[in-house]
């Protein structure tokens, strides 16, 4: 366990780590909410107390992520994996393609969820080089009429990030950004529709993050249910049915937070002290560790790596499990080793465990 309230050294991939101030003033307001009585938890999603909160939330990501006037945020439920559906059922009209950047599991999932609704292509895909790689910007292939070009902005179990995008011009840019959304600047006017799962950098699992240009929403289709329109959730401010209210108030809250760090600019410098102390002891362990994913495509959020030897490896992460290291495994589909250093993970716990790779390749080698 870390020396600081005993809390771990919590590196899982998700649900990750939360900011404990955040969870101490969760904790001191759970059961009387602003003198209300209630805890946020039971009180109306229509009173004017929880839709203050709700509305807080949406301007304090739009002034935090910069994100122009001509966009709608959304809190929705269902996670990415109902965005898959959501986007090609509204948007992949007929007699169109779109085209899918494969760069993970997440991104052919998305795929996928695409061939029920139209006609999906591959613009690119670094499938071939074990997803150890993002395509580069002169790969990807699509279409001027194509109804949109699909991208995962990082992938968690690969430990791959797009460090540029590409400029697709008229055609709408969609981007999952599920488990990098607030780490670093982005320029919000480069994409049609971003959507992101709130359990990584955002607050607890539950929520979903949707930021759609006003413009993509003329061409929904309308054919559909209710539920899975945007324009619904548009016209209700995110209130049609009963939102996530806790998990929405624990995004605010996550956002003041980033706000009292000294914005995105901030935590994007201490992202890079982070993720460098790790990717520092790989490069610099002469093979002891080797990291999956190339140089140029190096995840901050998701550092991923392997030890020579696999019975070494299994080793490491036993020990690493005694000395209050959380959610070190690597995605099952894949093995090895993964350490997530989303927003609310300290420096203090990187150092830690730079310092602990560090002294288990003296002891072992």
């Amino acid at each position: 366990m870390s020396t600081t309230n005993n809390r771990a050294y919590n590196f899982s991939a998700g649900p990750s780590a939360l900011p404990l101030e955040v969870l101490e003033k969760a904790q001191a307001e759970l059961v009387n909410f602003n003198g209300t009585g209630m805890s946020i938890m039971e009180m109306s999603h229509r009173g004017k107390v929880y839709e203050d909160v709700h509305n807080e939330a949406i301007a304090r990501l739009k002034k935090l992520f910069a994100i122009p006037e001509n966009y709608e945020v959304l809190f929705l439920q269902g996670g990415a994996s109902l965005q898959f559906s959501m986007v090609p059922m509204n948007f992949l009209q007929e007699g169109k393609k779109a085209s899918y950047i494969l760069t993970g599991s997440w991104s052919e999932k998305a795929l996928k969820e695409a061939k029920l609704f139209g006609e999906p292509v591959i613009a690119a895909s670094s499938k071939e080089n074990k997803y150890r790689n993002i395509p580069t910007l002169s790969e990807i292939q699509f279409n001027s009429d194509d109804a949109y070009v699909h991208l995962t902005s990082n992938n968690t179990i690969y430990g791959t990030a797009w460090n540029e995008f590409p400029d697709t011009g008229d055609v709408p840019l969609i981007a999952d950004m599920s488990s990098d959304i607030l780490s670093k600047p982005v320029d919000v006017s480069k994409f049609a529709l971003i959507y992101a799962g709130a359990q990584k950098n955002l607050g607890p699992s539950g929520v979903t993050v949707v930021i759609i240009r006003k413009d993509l929403l003329e061409k929904e289709n309308k054919n559909i249910p209710t539920m899975l329109k945007y324009t619904t959730h548009v016209e209700g401010n995110s209130l049609y049915n009963t939102p996530p209210t806790f998990g929405i108030y624990m995004l605010g809250e996550v956002l003041k937070w980033v706000e009292a760090q000294g914005g995105v600019e901030a935590i994007a410098r201490r992202n890079v002290e982070k993720a460098g102390l790790i990717y520092n002891v790989i490069d610099n362990s002469n093979g002891f560790y080797y990291g999956h994913a190339t140089p140029e495509s190096r995840s901050l959020m998701n550092i991923t790596f392997r030890l020579a030897d696999e019975e070494l490896e299994k080793q490491f992460l036993a020990e690493a499990k005694e000395a209050g290291f959380v959610g070190l495994n690597g995605h099952r589909s894949v093995g090895g080793c993964r350490a997530s250093a989303y927003n609310a993970v300290p420096v203090e716990a990187c150092q830690a465990l730079a310092d602990f790779m560090v002294e288990f390749q003296k002891k072992h080698q």
